[in-house]
């Protein structure tokens, strides 16, 4: 039996985040993730250079490692079908990478013991240490399996700090984020999108965004909601469009990838227990706004491994509960609007999208840029 330090269930930005900061203070760390990377993964792809601060590490590090890297100088946006409204800037606001590409990088620097392909099947707890799959011993659990994450479902379904055994459970969460998307290599003529000007297009009624993202020789198209059952039928809309525009010429003939996570803050979800926690998706800490969710999933892995080592060792909920305080400090749970609010909201949200300086200000420096 394979035992460690640590154990995280996820091997993206959250997770392997996490396992490197952990290992650079000397823990042993295993990462377990079902998928095998490189990995498809829904996601525009931009990334702040927020985020490389976060990550230490230079943007033209990563490029010269032969890794996709387009900068983004500014955006289109617009109401779908309406007048669109380009906000540039003088320098560099924003990167997009190939998720494929940027997940197995961090994976591969993050120092831990990898096991790919392999999901977690079974989570009991043994004395002082937490048995996975029936082999792997670990003295606490980081969650960091994106929504569906089982070790989410596991501590939602146990009251926080329970030291019974873990079983799955179902979660119930309100009104999650659905998302569909593509990317795929673009010819010369496959595209009329700009790499340095992503474009996005908000529906009317402002329950999500469609997006197209220039990467190089690829081209990233999606759409999101938060209303799940009419999906399809906007983003059969939506291919109409962009196939229309020449924004993507292939659009209804590429394959399309689902996704669904919470936008919500760190308020839907238990966030720790005993000798153990959530990070990333996991703990529901997208942009309510954006639904971009690299950067929170980066801040909440180095929390908390640096939680972890600022422990010592202990790891009891409330060893744990500085992370859970700073959290929700950093990432309060996202006010829904009223339904009878609704209607209005969204007519006035067109209206304010005509203006520039509500367009700059707000929607990109605020809410896509988080520079405000």
């Amino acid at each position: 039996m394979g035992l460690y330090d640590a154990l995280i269930v996820g091997g993206g930005p959250a997770g392997s985040t996490c396992a490197r900061v952990l290992h650079q203070a000397g823990w042993h760390v295993m990462i377990l993730d079902r998928a095998r990377f490189p990995r498809d993964k829904v996601c525009a792809g931009w990334v702040t250079p927020a985020v490389f601060t976060l990550l230490e590490l230079d943007p033209a590090d990563y490029r010269a490692a032969g890794l996709t890297i387009q900068d983004i100088t500014g955006f289109r946006t617009s109401v779908l079908g309406g007048r669109a409204i380009e906000t540039r800037y003088d320098t560099v606001v924003s990167y997009a990478i190939r998720r494929c590409e940027f997940d197995t990088f961090l994976l591969n620097r993050s120092g831990a013991d990898v096991t790919e392909h392999a999901p977690l099947e079974s989570l009991e707890r043994r004395r002082d240490e937490w048995i996975a799959n029936g082999s792997i011993a670990a003295r606490v659990v980081i969650g960091a399996g994106g929504h569906f994450c089982p070790v989410a479902r596991m501590l939602t379904a146990t009251a926080p700090g329970s030291t019974q055994a873990a079983r799955p459970g179902t979660v119930r969460d309100v009104q999650p984020v659905v998302a569909r998307e593509a990317e795929f290599y673009v010819d010369d003529d496959g595209s009329e999108v700009d790499g340095e000007i992503p474009q996005l297009f908000f529906c009317r009624d402002f329950e999500g965004y469609g997006w197209c993202v220039r990467k190089g020789r690829h081209l990233n198209i999606g759409l999101g909601r938060r209303q799940q059952g009419d999906l399809n039928s906007h983003v059969d809309d939506f291919k109409t469009f962009l196939e229309r525009h020449g924004l993507a010429r292939r659009a209804s003939l590429v394959k399309w990838h689902g996704h669904a996570y919470l936008a919500s803050g760190a308020g839907t979800r238990p966030l720790i227990a005993d000798a153990m926690l959530l990070a990333g998706d996991a703990a529901g800490l997208a942009y309510p706004e954006s639904g971009e969710g690299i950067k929170p999933a980066v801040e909440s892995g180095r929390l908390a491994a640096e939680t972890l080592v600022a422990a010592g060792g202990h790891v009891t909920i409330d060893d744990l509960r500085p992370y859970e305080t700073e959290l929700r400090r950093r990432y309060p749970p996202a006010a829904a609007t009223p339904a009878a609010l609704a209607r209005v909201t969204s007519a006035v949200g067109r209206m304010l999208m005509r203006s520039p300086l509500f367009t700059r200000r707000v929607v990109i420096d605020r809410w896509f840029l988080r520079s405000a």
